[in-house]
């Protein structure tokens, strides 16, 4: 059932596009193997580097510790040892979230559904990556597994939080919509750039 909360809703209908466009680059739902399932890891891995430490700049100061209890990075990280040396080492040179424009709540709150709404498709994928390539939450999918069965509760709290923090005005929920998009457009081309054999820094 669709979640029918004003905040939402509008950003569900603004970012079907670009959610369509990210599964397209992925294709995470075709034949994968180890070495391709690596670097969508390392992707996420790079790209959350960045826009984690954007986000603590921008966040209030009061939602520090709430942002950094949701961090899924480690979980990437931890995937990273067990896949090497299927997985590529180091990063991309540049900043993939460099074009993101942050500055107000609304627009940091429609950045995150981003992120937030991954972690929840990530339990969907996460069984069936573990049947085909023998992964397990313990070798190699612990990022898509995410919190586990914590998951769905962190979402519903994140809608409620959502709905708070950009609130009813057109506007503010515009300015989430644009900076959804945005962050979609930054991740579908960072994983454009980390799935087209792109130099690495160690």
């Amino acid at each position: 059932m669709h979640d029918d909360r004003p905040v939402v809703a509008a950003l569900r209908a603004a970012t079907a596009s670009r959610h369509h466009a990210i599964e397209v680059v992925l294709r995470l739902d075709q034949p994968l193997s180890l070495q391709r399932y690596g670097r969508v890891i390392a992707g996420f891995d790079w790209f959350l580097h960045h826009w984690e430490s954007r986000l603590l700049q921008c966040l209030p100061a009061r939602l520090h510790d709430w942002f950094r209890g949701r961090s899924r990075r480690s979980l990437a990280q931890r995937d990273l040892r067990c896949l090497a040396p299927a997985a590529p080492h180091g990063q991309p040179f540049h900043d993939p979230t460099a074009s993101l424009v942050l500055t107000d709540i609304a627009a940091q709150f429609g950045s995150l559904y981003v992120m937030e709404g991954s972690a929840l498709g990530g339990q969907v994928l996460a069984r069936d990556l573990d049947q085909r390539l023998g992964l397990t939450i313990d070798r190699g999918s612990a990022y898509f597994h995410g919190f586990g069965t914590a998951t769905g509760a962190l979402w519903r709290e994140f809608r409620e939080r959502l709905e708070q923090e950009v609130g009813p005005r057109p506007a503010d929920i515009a300015a989430a919509c644009a900076a959804a998009n945005a962050t979609f457009d930054a991740l579908t081309d960072a994983f454009r750039h980390v799935l087209d054999d792109a130099p690495y820094r160690a």
